[in-house]
């Protein structure tokens, strides 16, 4: 699903029910919505996104935003230092490194996912 005022929902069907259910991905609070259809689930996530801005509105709460960009990691004093080889022989900061790895490493997963879904329907 994409980003909906910078917020992502999850797609989960139910096939004792037959529905199509979500919620709203990287917040604490729980916004979650159903539908019976692919386009009703869209309409229905991006009005769930819509109430979650409007209930913060209304609690003098501040929204949370789902993805700030901060990423922490701690990892092992040899795989720092790997990395850091790494991104050195590439001419790039250990950050920069890191976030072009994961983004690539994360590109090849969603796409092999939806290649097996897509797969596996028929």
């Amino acid at each position: 699903m994409k980003p909906y005022k910078g917020y992502l929902g999850t797609i989960e069907f139910d096939e004792n029910d037959v529905v199509f259910h979500g919620r709203i991905m990287g917040i604490r609070d729980i916004f979650t919505y159903e539908a019976n259809s692919a386009e009703e689930l869209l309409k229905a996530f991006h009005e769930c996104v819509d109430d979650y801005l409007e209930f913060c509105a209304e609690q003098n709460k501040e929204a949370e935003k789902p993805f700030s960009g901060k990423l922490a990691l701690r990892t092992t004093p040899e795989v720092h230092s790997l990395v850091s080889r790494a991104a050195s022989s590439d001419g790039k900061s250990i950050n920069q490194w890191v976030s072009d790895t994961l983004a690539e490493a994360a590109r090849k997963r969603i796409e092999e996912g939806s290649t097996k879904v897509t797969s596996r329907a028929h």
